[in-house]
């Protein structure tokens, strides 16, 4: 390991001005890149995290911790059944749960949505805000329209352990940089 450092610090010290910022311009192309993807999935998915990771084990066992799910933003009414993605006011983590109650009121033909984590007794109503008996469409972020089982793993090791983000981070643009092709 001890070994590699050196050999890159010598590759970056041996680099001319003009390389140096070939690489960093190829690091700057790569990050632009992922954004411009990341944005273009909001914009096909029409949501605005069409990815997301799930963090517990209250969709087991249709979906486990760590799972990857794929959203989708439709026009139309949530069905019943249908697994969302939904943000509360006051929490900063969107949660991942299947719907068991939805109906329109008559007078605005506002959808109200009442939700359940497949794994859990009851339904979210504790989950809501202070005062709120339903979701309703604003609250949405996506539909779940797809998955890949135990990817997302590596994004709770991050978050659990955010060294190892930074270190893995720190390498990838040390490998950028100092490659020379």
């Amino acid at each position: 390991m001890f070994a590699w450092v050196g050999e890159t610090w010598t590759t970056l010290r041996s680099m001319n001005y003009r390389q140096l910022v070939l690489q960093l311009v190829s690091l700057g192309l790569i990050v632009t890149s992922a954004l411009v993807i990341w944005k273009s999935l909001m914009i096909v998915t029409g949501s605005e995290s069409p990815v997301v990771v799930v963090l517990s084990g209250s969709m087991e066992p249709a979906f486990h911790r760590g799972d990857i799910l794929f959203l989708l933003l439709a026009k139309r009414p949530t069905m019943l059944g249908e697994i969302v993605v939904f943000n509360i006011e006051g929490r900063e983590i969107p949660i991942v749960h299947r719907v068991i109650r939805a109906h329109r009121r008559m007078r605005d033909g506002k959808q109200d949505i009442l939700t359940k984590g497949d794994n859990n007794y009851s339904d979210d109503t504790v989950l809501y805000a202070a005062g709120q008996d339903w979701l309703h469409e604003e609250h949405i972020m996506g539909r779940a329209s797809g998955f890949l089982p135990h990817v997302g793993r590596v994004t709770i090791i991050m978050n659990d352990y955010p060294y190892i983000k930074y270190a893995v981070i720190g390498l990838l643009g040390l490998l950028v940089v100092t490659s020379r092709e």
